[in-house]
This record gives structure tokens, sequence and C-alpha cells, in this order.
């Protein structure tokens, strides 16, 4: 038994350095912190970013492991809610730029004149899939 346990400690803990290190591998190779600091020139608050995105990574792995419900008023989760947005928004603009996945996919399929539509169907389906996770995750947290 102490054996088991001493080996999911080790494999756990070795699967939690690896997605981090990929995650900040992924980070880096994207450089969304040189650019986001290039496009609102604040290269000066470079070091605030990393430790904000390390410290961001800290808090959430804690508390998705220890499953807290926050019992907060909608004023205070409105701006967490915009700021995690605004981070997985920020983060698929950068993949998609970095990447050039967009003109790719376009000149794949054949849609190269209609990007404008395809831009538009990544978008409606990503706020559709959205609010439907959003919808049926809070209608399991009521009950």
């Amino acid at each position: 038994m102490v054996i088991e346990l001493a080996v999911l400690a080790i494999v756990g803990f070795a699967s939690g350095l690896a997605v981090g290190c990929g995650f900040v591998a992924f980070l880096t190779v994207l450089g969304i912190i040189p650019r986001l600091a290039q496009l609102t020139d604040t290269r000066r608050y470079i070091p605030g970013y990393e430790w904000s995105v390390v410290c961001g990574a800290i808090a959430g792995t804690w508390l998705g492991l220890r499953h807290i419900q926050l019992s907060l008023p909608a004023i205070v989760l409105v701006p967490i809610g915009l700021a995690a947005g605004v981070f997985v928004g920020m983060l698929a603009a950068a993949l998609t730029e970095v990447l050039n996945v967009l003109p790719i996919l376009a000149k794949r399929i054949g849609v190269n004149e209609q990007i404008l539509i395809l831009l538009m169907a990544i978008v409606i389906g990503k706020v559709c899939g959205s609010l439907f996770h959003w919808t049926f995750f809070i209608h399991d947290l009521k009950e």
C-alpha cells in the first residue's frame, strides 16, 4: 500500500511537472508576454507580466485541486470572468498569429474569398459552445 501511494505521488508530480513545463514552453514559443508588451508599449512591466502568469498558473492549479467553491457576488465575478476570457482570447490569437492558421485553413478548404465567413463561424461556434458549457455547468452547481 505504501509503495503504491509513493508511486502514485511520483507519477502525479511528474505529470504535473510535464504539463507545467509544456504550458510555459507553449507561452514562450508563442511569445505572448513580449508581444503584449510590444503592442501596449509597456516593456518595463515584462517582469510583472511574467510573475502574473506564474502566480495565476499556481493559483489556478491549487484551486483546481481543492474543488473550492467561492460564493462571490456578481460584481466580483464579472472582472474575473473578463480577465479569464481575455487570457484565453489572447492565447488563441497568439497561436493563430504565430502559426498563420486561418490563411492556411482557408486555402486548404478552398474558401479564400470567404475568410470573413470562416472567422464568424469560428467566433459564433466559440460563443455558443461557451454559453452551452456555462449553462449546464451552473445548472450542475445548483443541484
